[in-house]
């Protein structure tokens, strides 16, 4: 019946497509609403329509790029990668680095009770500013006793330089009362010879040469002390004289002690640990009543390996950065090198005789001055921060050794060595 072949048709259709094109057909869905009636009257879905081929037949244009662009890339990745390797190597970078700054315990070398503190903590102060004072009555009653006491020492020299010219002048006048003495005793005795004086007027002329010269005797004794009271030089001024110096130094010392009472600042900086210092408190000598930290000059101390300063040398450019502010950086140079590893001195250095060694690598230290001109509107630095530091070197790594020594270079890198070529160990 014509009836019953119609719907075998489009199972024909779908028996007689490639193999490669069949597929699934699709799950049927009623027509919409509003689309006109179709010419199937069975209502059966119609026959699907054969698919696009597969993407892997699709042309392996694709894939032949992505190929070539692998063969391209790489090798010059490499030669890029290469050359900035061997061109590099000039920066030594170390993070074992921190903010150093001239660090003083405030104190003074004179004992007192604390009369004020003139600081506040964290204050930034100048150079000369009072920080603290001491009570200074105990100071100023000394300073006038010493100062009374090198009074009384000018008066006794001064005493002392007219008792001399008074004992020259009686050793003058007891010399002319020696020689009248002794012309009397002279003309007597002649006369006794004659007859013509008595023998007691020769005696008593006699007595009194005696006594005269016995005088001279002890005027002579009297002005050797004096001399030897007045330093052995009684024509000098009296500022020179020992006992006046002696005098003098004591006045100067009291006078210092008043001074060193009042305690200010040695340089610029800003104090802290203050309130630990109150008035009221006895102060001893030499004991620390706050602090002065330096924060107009700073600079970083590093502790870089030893390995890492091959070709570190004073002078070069160095950059800084500072944990605490981050994008900044702060630009100054190489100081100097340390004279030794920081384990040299140690209380307990490493017994390298011992069976029991093992090779540590060391750390020396290294100063960086910060260039604080340049670093105008930078934010301060304060001692202790963490900071990194990063020196230009100027050294390139350079081919290695067996390319060098197959080119003929010697062993020697590209970037050259200090101690020129060194000879592999075997």
């Amino acid at each position: 019946m014509p009836a019953d072949r119609e719907p075998a048709a489009p199972d024909a259709d779908i028996l007689e497509a490639p193999p490669r094109t069949r597929t699934a057909p699709d799950r049927w869905q009623p027509p919409p609403a509003d689309r006109p009636p179709s010419n199937n009257p069975a209502g059966r879905p119609p026959a699907p329509k054969p698919s696009a081929p597969p993407a892997e037949q699709s042309p392996p244009s694709r894939r032949r790029w992505l190929r070539w662009a692998l063969f391209l890339v790489v090798p010059i990745a490499l030669v890029v990668g290469a050359y900035f390797y061997f061109e590099g190597g000039a920066y030594m970078t170390t993070d074992d680095a921190y903010v150093e700054a001239d660090k003083v315990g405030l104190s003074t070398d004179v004992s007192g009770m604390v009369k004020s503190v003139d600081v506040k903590d964290n204050q930034h102060v100048a150079a000369g500013r009072v920080l603290f004072r001491l009570d200074p009555l105990p100071f100023q009653l000394k300073l006038e006793q010493a100062q009374a006491q090198l009074g009384v020492v000018r008066d006794n020299l001064n005493a002392l330089k007219a008792n001399y010219q008074n004992v020259q002048a009686q050793i003058t006048h007891a010399e002319d009362q020696i020689a009248f003495n002794q012309r009397q005793y002279e003309r007597q005795a002649i006369l006794a010879r004659q007859q013509f004086a008595a023998q007691t007027t020769v005696d008593q002329m006699r007595l009194n040469l005696q006594s005269s010269e016995q005088s001279m005797t002890s005027l002579k004794a009297q002005l050797a002390g004096i001399v030897a009271n007045l330093d052995g030089n009684p024509d000098i001024a009296v500022e020179q004289y020992p006992e006046y110096r002696q005098a003098l130094a004591a006045r100067n010392e009291d006078a210092r002690e008043l001074r060193d009472s009042v305690v200010r600042a040695p340089f610029p900086g800003t104090v802290t640990n203050v309130p630990q210092l109150r008035p009221g408190m006895y102060l001893q000598a030499s004991t620390t009543g706050f602090y002065l930290v330096d924060t107009d000059r700073v600079w970083v101390e590093a502790q870089p390996k030893e390995t890492e300063l091959t070709y570190v040398r004073p002078g070069q450019p160095a950059t800084v950065t500072v944990d605490t502010y981050p994008g900044r950086a702060w630009h100054g140079k190489v100081a100097s090198l340390g004279p030794a590893a920081q384990s040299e001195f140690s209380l307990l250095p490493a017994e390298n005789t011992s069976g029991n060694w093992v090779k540590v690598v060391q750390r020396i230290p290294l100063r960086v001055e910060i260039d604080q001109t340049a670093q105008t509107g930078t934010p301060p630095l304060r001692a202790g921060m963490s900071v990194e530091v990063s020196v230009d070197t100027g050294h390139k790594r350079g081919l290695p050794h067996f390319l060098t020594a197959l080119l003929g270079g010697g062993g020697r890198s590209s970037g050259g060595s200090p101690g020129g070529s060194r000879k592999a160990p075997g």
